[in-house]
């Protein structure tokens, strides 16, 4: 008896004295403002893995640039020094070119054709490519559709880009579209652009109406064009070795997570762009609500479509055509 009651009172202090279990946090990097729907969604996948995982699982976030800037942020998940990126998928581009398709300009009839091909299959293989690089792809998000502002002119026509020193990604697609309009065209780290604009270093740039909302463009800027020219998906990437360290349930958690977070993302893109767009008139901005989209779409999406089928092939720039 005696014996049985010390080993019962040794397995209770072992019981007592076991670790609780282990817990673990996540650092998710991005360069875009606090206030950017990007954060609201990052903030929104952050409760979602705390509430889920019981607490074993959490997030924090770091916007506008703390963690450097988008080449940075993607250094460091490949180096495992950083958890989770967020950046444009022009960014994502260098380490698996054939991301690139997603770029080309005049490709996605609307926001749900971009939808249904980023969240089905092609989106899948596509972020596939990113483990060369020791990335993880675990979602698309959406930086939304392209538009272009300047401190020059109403721009109306393609000829009226002619000459224009416009920030673009450093994505390849964006860099020829621009030179065959006439434009030229700086490639430029995001967190450069504000100061680059107000001190003319460049005169224009292009990105979606949220965007140049939330990084307040509007302050440095005298015209907006909706051309529409191009369709932009975010792509939250986790380092892989970290990925491939958490247990299959919480590997399950973070890609659910950031899935639906893309989802509420979206959503607010969509609320959020009218109610921007009447701010940034309300800033004084000349705004060119229609243009003729086809006399843009002519002078490109040929000659900068064959610079990406000759190397990668029609295949899935026809298998994007036909999701309907």
């Amino acid at each position: 008896m005696r014996r049985t009651l010390t080993a019962l009172a040794a397995l209770a202090a072992f019981v007592v004295a076991a670790p609780a279990p282990a817990q673990t946090t996540l650092r998710f990097a991005n360069t875009l403002a606090a206030s950017d729907t990007h954060n609201e969604a990052a903030r929104r996948m952050a409760e979602i893995l705390k509430e889920k995982s019981g607490g074993k699982l959490t997030m924090t976030v770091h916007p506008g640039g703390e963690l450097g800037n988008d080449n940075a942020i993607l250094e460091g998940v490949r180096l495992g020094s950083i958890d989770i990126g967020l950046t444009g998928n022009p960014f994502f581009t260098q380490f698996a070119p054939r991301l690139n398709v997603m770029d080309l300009p005049y490709l996605f009839r609307d926001a749900a054709h971009a939808h249904a091909v980023m969240d089905g299959p092609i989106g899948a293989e596509l972020l596939k490519d990113l483990e060369r690089n020791r990335m993880k792809g675990i979602a698309f998000w959406e930086i939304g559709f392209r538009h272009v502002t300047n401190s020059k002119l109403s721009i109306k026509a393609p000829d009226d880009l002619k000459g224009l020193k416009i920030r673009t990604t450093p994505n390849k697609a964006h860099l020829e579209a621009f030179k065959l309009w006439g434009a030229n065209p700086v490639p430029m780290a995001f967190t450069e652009l504000y100061l680059a604009l107000q001190t003319g270093t460049v005169d224009a740039q292009e990105n979606p109406i949220n965007n140049i909302f939330a990084n307040r463009m509007y302050e440095v800027q005298k015209h907006l064009t909706l051309t529409g020219h191009a369709y932009t998906a975010s792509i939250a990437a986790m380092s892989l070795v970290k990925f491939n360290q958490l247990p299959a349930d919480q590997q399950k958690l973070v890609l659910d997570a950031a899935l639906e977070a893309g989802r509420f993302q979206r959503d607010l893109n969509a609320k959020q762009e009218g109610e921007n767009l009447a701010k940034i008139k309300a800033a004084g901005l000349t705004v060119v609500e229609k243009v003729d989209a086809e006399a843009f779409r002519k002078v490109v999406y040929d000659p900068v479509a064959k610079q990406y089928t000759d190397v990668h092939g029609r295949e899935i720039v026809d298998r994007i055509l036909a999701v309907k």
